[in-house]
């Protein structure tokens, strides 16, 4: 008679990083879905996303003593443990690039083309009110001083048209980056400058994020000069100098073809004929 002999006992600690993992990753995307959708509030929200972090790493550990324990004894659950590994990647991928992106990146969360003078926010009562009554005080100087270090092509955009063509393309260009004009100031009659304020979502968190474009007379040119500021934290991890670069992608762009859009040529007014009857047509009246 065969003697069978018991299975092997699944790993628990393969069990357990799995449970843990598939928790860490539900409780992340409710917490970016509910974000999104301006349920929760971003501290509240970031505040959860952490604790799904937390719990991800802790599954992160029990997978490592999950392995460990399967290679010594011959335990079951590997799969197991690699279904957990899965869920701790999802959750654990982007705050891993942003992590990465904190230390290569200095700490900024207002970056401008111009960090001499930069644009001010607009504080119209519509603009506080879209802005939810913040007003973006200018940082100090210091505080920017890795900026043309770390983002060298965040300057100013120069365009060959009067301020008066450049408002027009500006807006434009805005509306395709997807941004939403919170205020307009027109050129004044003093300085010539104009100011145009927008409103734009951040990819992933659905943060608001306020934009504000400067854009000041020059002999036959424009000067146009942006300035991105986040809301939320300290670290912006590279996200205002990349909008900013993508907007001034999408201005050029606009020039671009209306340089290339033909201009019809003026057609002289037409003037109405004369036309005189002929003896025929006199004879048949």
């Amino acid at each position: 008679m065969r003697r069978h002999l018991p299975p092997e006992p699944i790993s628990q600690a393969a069990l357990w990083s799995r449970r843990l993992g598939l928790f860490a990753a539900v409780v992340a995307a409710l917490a970016l879905a509910l974000m999104r959708l301006h349920v929760l509030e971003p501290v509240a929200a970031l505040t959860t996303l952490g604790a799904a972090v937390a719990i991800s790493l802790g599954a992160l550990l029990l997978f490592v003593a999950a392995c460990v324990t399967i290679w010594r004894s011959g335990a079951r659950g590997l799969g197991i443990a690699l279904g957990g590994l899965f869920f701790i990647a999802a959750t654990l991928a982007y705050p891993s690039y942003l992590a990465f992106e904190a230390v290569k990146l200095p700490k900024l969360a207002d970056v401008s083309t111009d960090i001499a003078d930069p644009p001010d926010f607009s504080r119209s009562a519509a603009a506080l009110a879209a802005r939810g009554g913040v007003a973006h005080a200018n940082p100090p100087p210091e505080s920017r001083a890795g900026q043309r270090s770390a983002y060298p092509d965040v300057e100013p955009i120069v365009l060959d048209i009067e301020t008066d063509e450049a408002v027009p393309l500006v807006l434009k260009s805005a509306a395709a980056r997807g941004w939403r004009l919170v205020d307009q100031r027109a050129p004044s009659p003093r300085s010539g400058e104009a100011h145009l304020d927008f409103l734009d979502t951040s990819r992933i968190f659905g943060f608001d994020v306020d934009v504000t474009v400067r854009l000041r007379p020059l002999p036959g040119q424009t000067r146009v000069d942006v300035r991105s500021a986040s809301r939320y934290g300290r670290h912006d991890f590279g996200s205002n100098a990349h909008r900013i670069q993508a907007f001034a992608d999408e201005l050029q762009n606009q020039l671009d073809e209306r340089e290339e859009t033909p201009i019809p040529p003026e057609r002289p007014p037409i003037r109405p004929s004369t036309v005189k009857s002929s003896p025929s047509t006199r004879a048949r009246r």
